[in-house]
């Protein structure tokens, strides 16, 4: 394997990683939120930018890719989408981090647009 398709596959392991983070730590919390004492687990704050950074890192890889002859197109708006529902889930995280209890609406939109954002990768 050369090293970097080794270097995308390592990227592509640590990103599923990071949504994991993220999608387990919302749904550790889903009985809490039915309760209204759903908080922001550390969990979350770190899977939001691991997928954000290997996000970012897969793009570039692609790109570099491109320029040196592979044979494939970059999904720009794809990737547009994608960037754009993990930075308002950043920000829902991180607006709602401190607080004692999340309201359920903010809570359940950080796991919607959670699993949104892995159907959006998986099936686009």
């Amino acid at each position: 394997m050369d090293p970097i398709e080794l270097t995308r596959n390592t990227l592509i392991v640590l990103h599923f990683v990071g949504h994991a983070s993220l999608l387990g730590g919302f749904l550790t919390q889903m009985r809490a939120m039915g309760q209204g004492t759903a908080k922001i687990v550390p969990a979350m704050m770190h899977g939001v930018w691991t997928a954000l950074a290997t996000g970012l890192l897969l793009v570039g890889l692609a790109e570099y890719r491109v320029a040196m002859g592979a044979d494939f197109e970059i999904n720009h708006i794809k990737i547009g989408i994608k960037s754009l529902v993990v930075l308002v889930i950043m920000t829902l995280i991180y607006s709602q981090r401190k607080k004692e209890s999340v309201k359920a609406g903010a809570f359940g939109a950080i796991g919607a647009l959670t699993l949104g954002n892995i159907v959006l990768a998986v099936f686009w």
